[in-house]
Formats: C-alpha cells, sequence, structure tokens
C-alpha cells in the first residue's frame, strides 16, 4: 500500500483516484456492490488520510474474505481492516 500526501494532488489527481477506487470498489458481487460503491461515493472523501488508507488496504483484500466479513460470518485478523469494515456496516445497519 503506497502512503500518497492527497493534500498535494490536484483535483484532476483526485479524480483520477476516486474513479480507479471506484473500480476497486466494483467487486462484482452484489453484496460487495452495494456496500461499498455507496461507501465510496458518500463517505470516502470525508475520512481522514489514516483511514482512506484502510479503505485502499481494504480492497486489496479477496472477495470471499470481504463477502465473510460483511455478512459478519468471520471477523478480520487484522484491527484496520476490522475497523473499515464495521464503519461500512454501520452506515446501513439501524442501531
Amino acid at each position: 500500500c503506497v502512503s500518497v500526501d492527497r493534500s498535494k494532488m490536484s483535483a484532476e489527481d483526485l479524480a483520477t483516484e476516486k474513479k480507479r477506487l471506484w473500480w476497486h470498489s466494483r467487486r462484482g458481487m452484489k453484496e460487495l456492490d452495494v456496500l461499498l460503491l455507496p461507501f465510496l461515493e458518500d463517505v470516502y472523501s470525508q475520512l481522514s488520510e489514516n483511514d482512506q488508507a484502510k479503505y485502499r488496504k481494504l480492497l486489496e483484500v479477496e472477495d470471499p474474505d470481504l463477502f465473510t466479513w460483511f455478512m459478519q460470518t468471520a471477523r478480520s485478523s487484522d484491527d484496520d481492516l476490522q475497523y473499515m469494515v464495521d464503519m461500512i456496516l454501520n452506515r446501513v445497519q439501524p442501531s
């Protein structure tokens, strides 16, 4: 996971980055798409750089693992990844 100072990126660079993230967020598994794409569109840009890095790290995970975490049949052993899964789930689950 490469660390990039987003405060120094141009608007065009940020737009390109968001398109790249959109394609990585689109998993082709509806259960994941309905969680990841709206999160990217609605929340990602307001996240801290640290949390944005956690989201990008989450996108590196294989779909079967993501599916079990989001369906809550397993938890990630990586605290950063589980934090991001919980953040995404908390958006869609009633409190």
